[in-house]
């Protein structure tokens, strides 16, 4: 057994970790609902789908959805892509102007159903839920109870590191050997996809070597002069300076640190915090380039991720389960970092992100 997490995932910032336990025994076990702050007019080109799917990938899903209903591929949307081993229930769109609506009812069964549907006017665009809620089950649970509550209690008040998770890399890491492998010929995958992947999965690599120097330090959830702050929902940033000493929003996990998305132009970071991530980009000058030629520009990541409406309860004494929200972007895997060692069902491994 080994900790599923470790090549991908920096230190922990509260300590080691309080047990182990299986991640993943059943689909039932990791279960994923979006949450979309979108009101859908009833009307319009566009059909939404919120759709429940058991053991399956969203692209698979995409597919059936585009076969069923005429359409070529690129005309179905998603907002995020779901993990495969699991239950989760997300929004697609279908443009299908001039056109009714599709009889789906071939694709209803025990791995795939449909809970709503609508219209509306525009597509649905990446990202655009507000955030994931998670209910998940840990199984063959080996953990003292009360160091896990204290645990638990801990990582909802200080929020965790905000790691990239495992699945942002591929089964072990072939995102980033196949990234290497482009990196290496000096230039870009033709595919779109496989592309925007591959680019993604680089730039995740570097905010995590980033994230983990300062959780290292101690710095992950402290403001250094030179920093840049964001706050939780927002792609936008401003220099720390600006926050006054009054202010009570980073206290609160409003606002917080950010990290690198490494692109062509000019870190908005200045003093230590531009050296410290020079520093880190100087290990990595071919991948940095690369995602510089690629058009790519500097973004930021909040480092500190906090997490909203955490319970849980043990439904038996080797087992717990564990509800908790997390923005949209996010991964769950870095909250289960902060608390036990996991170890994946053989074939139940995190094939996408969340």
């Amino acid at each position: 057994m080994s900790d599923a997490h470790s090549p991908w995932l920096g230190p922990r910032a509260h300590g080691e970790p309080c047990g182990r336990a299986l991640l993943k025994a059943e689909p039932e076990h990791f279960q994923v609902t979006e949450i979309l702050d979108i009101e859908l007019s009833g009307q319009g080109e566009h059909l939404w789908l919120l759709i429940e799917k058991r053991d399956l990938n969203t692209e698979d899903v995409a597919r059936q959805l585009a076969r069923v209903a005429g359409v070529k591929l690129k005309d179905v949307s998603y907002s995020g892509i779901k993990d495969k081993r699991a239950i989760t229930s997300q929004w697609f769109s279908l443009q299908l102007p001039g056109k009714a609506d599709p009889d789906f009812s071939p694709l209803w069964n025990d791995q795939l159903r449909c809970l709503a549907s609508n219209r509306h006017s525009r597509k649905l665009q990446r990202g655009a839920h507000r955030a994931n809620r998670f209910v998940i089950r840990l199984t063959e649970l080996q953990a003292d109870t009360a160091r896990l509550d204290e645990r638990l209690q801990r990582i909802a008040e200080q929020g965790v590191p905000n790691y990239f998770g495992p699945q942002r890399f591929g089964r072990d890491g072939s995102n980033i050997q196949q990234a290497r492998h482009w990196v290496e010929r000096g230039a870009l995958p033709p595919a779109r996809g496989t592309r925007s992947r591959l680019l993604s999965s680089a730039r995740s690599l570097l905010f995590n070597q980033v994230l983990a120097q300062r959780v290292a330090d101690g710095s992950w959830n402290r403001i250094l002069p030179g920093d840049c702050l964001a706050f939780t929902d927002s792609r936008s940033h401003f220099t720390a300076e600006r926050l006054s000493a009054e202010d009570q929003r980073f206290a609160q996990l409003d606002i917080h640190v950010t990290g690198p998305l490494w692109g062509a132009g000019e870190a908005p970071v200045t003093a230590g915090v531009v050296q410290l991530e020079q520093q880190q980009a100087a290990s990595e000058p071919q991948l940095c380039q690369w995602l510089e030629s690629a058009g790519l520009e500097q973004q930021r990541r909040i480092l500190r991720l906090p997490i909203s409406g955490l319970t849980w309860h043990y439904p038996a004494a080797d087992c717990i389960e564990i509800e908790f929200t997390l923005p949209t972007g996010c991964f769950a895997t870095a909250v289960l970092h902060e608390l036990v060692l996991l170890d994946d069902e053989p074939g139940g491994g995190l094939e996408s992100e969340t």
